[in-house]
């Protein structure tokens, strides 16, 4: 059979190429996995000439739940080292740091101005200007003691 694959090559590069170029646009969306299924397809079609349009498809699809399937349970850590592990939790770097208090502690709530940023603190008791130690963070409430 003559069969031109130009398109078939050209719509498996493009698609490829282009889920890649979309990572870009929506990272995390895991368009880079489905992009690197559709290049194997790619290379796939240039050695394979003939396999029918429905086959394609369907390894194509095969081939993506593989990929991403191989991501999730080898690839992706959920614990990386990093050096800097408090990078993106603001709170959790004031854990140890003394400052005055803005406004009193009542009932159990009271505010703290650290550089130009109030923080609410939960705590004992105490008069606006006690020197309190920051004793945890949760959420984006401080817990803190009296220094």
């Amino acid at each position: 059979m003559d069969l031109d694959l130009r398109p078939v090559v050209i719509f498996w590069a493009s698609l490829a190429l282009g889920l890649i170029a979309l990572e870009t646009l929506v990272p995390g969306a895991a368009l880079v996995w489905l992009g690197l299924a559709a290049g194997v397809m790619l290379l796939l079609v240039v050695f394979v000439p003939d396999l029918p349009l429905f086959w394609q498809a369907v390894l194509f699809i095969g081939l993506s739940f593989a990929i991403v399937g191989v991501y999730w349970t080898r690839l992706r850590k959920t614990g990386i080292a990093t050096t800097q592990p408090l990078l993106n939790r603001r709170g959790a770097q004031l854990v140890g740091q003394v400052h005055a208090l803005e406004s009193a502690i009542e009932n159990g709530r009271g505010r703290l101005k650290i550089g130009d940023a109030f923080w609410s603190v939960s705590g004992p008791d105490l008069p606006a200007g006690t020197r309190v130690r920051i004793v945890a963070a949760t959420s984006m409430v401080l817990e803190v003691e009296p220094a």
